[in-house]
């Protein structure tokens, strides 16, 4: 995710993080509801994890002929098959707590749109500048840690799974550029710390669904050092994972950000023989002609990726409009989709 003050993240060992700077058009498509197809060969999706919390302040969303319309449902017209939700431990007002989540799962799979599940394993956001313990787990040493994260992440799978709704994939972390629980599972302190916490999710996660596949997910997806440096050291610890998963918010030469994050792709699979999914992409609001552009290309990379191991794209918060100083969405300053979801049509 991308803190809502936009302030983009360095990673202290890599690349600094790129940040949208364009201008562009607005516009929509049309409202023409499709069905989408569970089966094709690349997903689209969307995180949407604001959307409830958007609701209760009373924001609505509008297809392209302004018609107000339920945000599941205009994402399912837009082609995206896939929604991403976030699930925080202890959050705030609930919002991205258990709870919400089974119930914005429960309206994506009311639609047949498969879920991926993004465990922070905090109380707020995680990133590759933040990856704080939950209030509660503060106090814990690695072993707890391991034990908690199994408990926890069994217990949401298994509510999902009592509610009706079993994910196609779950994210163990966001973002984990440099691991995650701080400072236990910091993965420059220790690597095999940082394994250990990601193999406890794994195995959570597989004792609920051994169809579940599980993301292992780093931000800026174009640096191949960063990956080659986590992946790496993952695997030299025996970590359990399924898939790798990239970020992928490009600054103005966004083809050179796509070029770079096509050749990090094709090196993961070839290098770890590990599928890779876009886990999150996004451009400012305002330059949604460019962004079109960079979607088309991007989704097109990720269909050409060898083998077929290029799995999916995901838009991060594209209904979010006028909403907490978010500026990278889809959405136009009045709820309608603009330009820049035509890519997913493609």
């Amino acid at each position: 995710m991308k803190f809502i003050t936009l302030t983009c993240i360095s990673f202290l060992l890599f690349a600094t993080f790129a940040a949208c700077k364009k201008s562009g058009g607005g516009g929509g498509k049309s409202d023409t509801t499709k069905t989408s197809t569970l089966d094709t060969p690349i997903y689209k999706g969307a995180d949407i994890s604001w959307v409830t919390q958007m609701e209760d302040s009373g924001r609505k969303f509008y297809n392209a002929g302004g018609t107000a319309t339920d945000c599941f449902q205009l994402m399912q017209s837009l082609d995206i098959n896939v929604i991403r939700l976030r699930v925080w431990v202890n959050p705030s007002g609930g919002w991205c707590g258990t709870k919400d989540v089974v119930n914005k799962a429960l309206r994506a799979r009311a639609l047949g749109q498969r879920l991926l599940i993004d465990f922070h394993y905090s109380d707020t956001w995680a990133d590759p500048g933040h990856q704080t313990k939950p209030a509660a787990w503060t106090s814990y040493d690695l072993p707890t840690l391991v034990s908690t994260v199994t408990s926890y992440t069994q217990g949401v799978m298994d509510t999902l799974k009592a509610a009706g709704v079993v994910p196609s994939w779950v994210q163990v972390g966001n973002e984990v550029d440099n691991g995650m629980l701080w400072p236990n599972g910091k993965a420059s302190d220790s690597m095999a710390n940082f394994a250990a916490l990601v193999t406890a999710g794994y195995k959570a996660v597989k004792a609920v669904s051994d169809t579940t596949q599980v993301i292992v997910h780093v931000s800026n997806g174009w640096n191949n050092s960063l990956f080659r440096w986590v992946f790496d050291g993952l695997t030299a610890n025996k970590a359990q994972f399924d898939i790798i998963g990239m970020s992928l918010y490009p600054a103005d030469a966004w083809q050179s950000y796509n070029d770079s994050c096509a050749t990090n792709m094709s090196d993961m699979v070839s290098r770890y023989h590990k599928p890779v999914m876009i886990c999150e992409v996004g451009m400012p609001e305002s330059e949604a002609s460019n962004c079109e552009a960079f979607l088309t290309d991007l989704i097109h990379k990720v269909r050409a990726v060898p083998n077929k191991q290029g799995l999916g794209v995901l838009y991060w918060e594209p209904e979010s409009y006028n909403w907490q100083n978010y500026g990278l969405g889809a959405f136009d300053n009045t709820g309608k989709p603009t330009v820049a979801m035509n890519a997913f049509s493609n």
